[in-house]
């Protein structure tokens, strides 16, 4: 028998043997099970999560799904997942068996976390609802794809929520202008501020840079990396796409704002960032100087997007527009069609000229 008792402690222990990822045979001992109920119940789970026996509980099964993941993902999706695995979906299924569970299970979750409200006591967002039903989903997803399961319940079910697509807000060159004017006074918002708007650059791109980055004889600068605090540890890591991995020149007037400002920087070093603060600093001096400028606020990200809009006004091409801020091209038609000038009437004009039509 695998299950014992230890005549010291008066406690139960587990020691068993499994086969590992690659064939070979291990043994596992776990000890201090109050109960040869428990020590069984803990063994039986740890022998069908080492076999992928999907009699295995929910909770077994995202403990196994978070380990194959981990490893493919950011840290910060990790964090992300992990939060809404734990507080809007383990509740409910933890117990259950993953090969027991039906899409009418799924319907009932649903319906229970759409009555759910948030702190403040507000429904949640269509937008956080199709989040929280895309994790679940992707849960299902694995199983499905690894282990064998014979089809997602969450998909079968159909999703909640939708995505919305909020209202773009911009600020045009003008206004910008005016925020920068009441940001002089703090050199390191100030210029972090400069490369976010005229370089369009993501938030952790800006915050990962280094002198290193910059040429400025050809007046360019790279973005190979991204910046974020999590966990109260600094983390860098790859940037968010593939396409973001790019080289971007500056307009002169930037370059030279950055020359000077790295100038200003007394023992930095080729590999140390340049902007030695976090999000929550930059939050905080766009919404004093959105203030102080008496133009409406934004978001940090927002910026990204006041850059592309100026680049379409400029007549820059979709193509142009995500070569410059890493994106792939077919996502900035997509975000950004309504921005375009329309040539629908001009196509006409040449669809009537080639059909004979005067």
């Amino acid at each position: 028998m695998s299950v014992h008792k230890d005549k010291k402690t008066g406690k139960w222990f587990v020691s068993c043997r499994y086969d590992n990822w690659d064939g070979a045979r291990k043994q596992k001992v776990k000890r201090g099970f109050e109960t040869k109920r428990e020590a069984l119940s803990w063994e039986r789970e740890f022998l069908q999560i080492k076999s992928s026996n999907l009699d295995m509980t929910f909770e077994s099964f995202v403990k196994l799904y978070l380990e194959d993941r981990r490893s493919r993902i950011k840290k910060n999706t990790l964090l992300t997942k992990s939060h809404i695995i734990e507080n809007k979906i383990l509740p409910y299924f933890k117990d259950r068996k993953m090969s027991e569970i039906k899409a009418t299970d799924i319907i009932a979750w649903q319906n229970k976390i759409m009555s759910e409200t948030d702190l403040s006591g507000e429904s949640y967002s269509p937008t956080y609802l199709k989040t929280i039903h895309n994790q679940i989903s992707a849960i299902f997803n694995h199983a499905c794809n690894f282990y064998n399961l014979s089809e997602n319940p969450a998909r079968k079910a159909g999703n909640m929520g939708k995505e919305k697509t909020k209202e773009m807000l911009i600020w045009t060159k003008e206004e910008y202008l005016k925020f920068a004017d009441e940001m002089m006074n703090k050199p390191q918002a100030f210029y972090a501020f400069e490369i976010l708007y005229w370089c369009g650059l993501r938030v952790g791109e800006l915050l990962a840079l280094t002198p290193s980055d910059f040429d400025f004889e050809n007046a360019t600068l790279r973005v190979n990396k991204s910046y974020q605090r999590l966990e109260r540890e600094d983390v860098v890591t790859d940037p968010k796409t593939l396409c973001s991995n790019r080289t971007i020149t500056m307009p002169d007037f930037l370059n030279d704002e950055v020359k000077e400002y790295i100038g200003m920087l007394y023992g930095i070093g080729e590999n140390d960032r340049i902007f030695d603060f976090t999000k929550s600093f930059l939050h905080h001096e766009m919404e004093r100087g959105a203030e102080a400028a008496g133009v409406k606020k934004l978001t940090l990200h927002q910026l990204r997007h006041s850059h592309v809009s100026l680049l379409i006004n400029m007549g820059f091409t979709a193509v142009a527009i995500a070569k410059r801020v890493g994106h792939e091209s077919i996502d900035i038609t997509y975000r950004y069609a309504h921005m375009f000038p329309s040539e629908q009437a001009a196509m006409a004009d040449k669809l009537n000229i080639e059909r004979g039509v005067c």
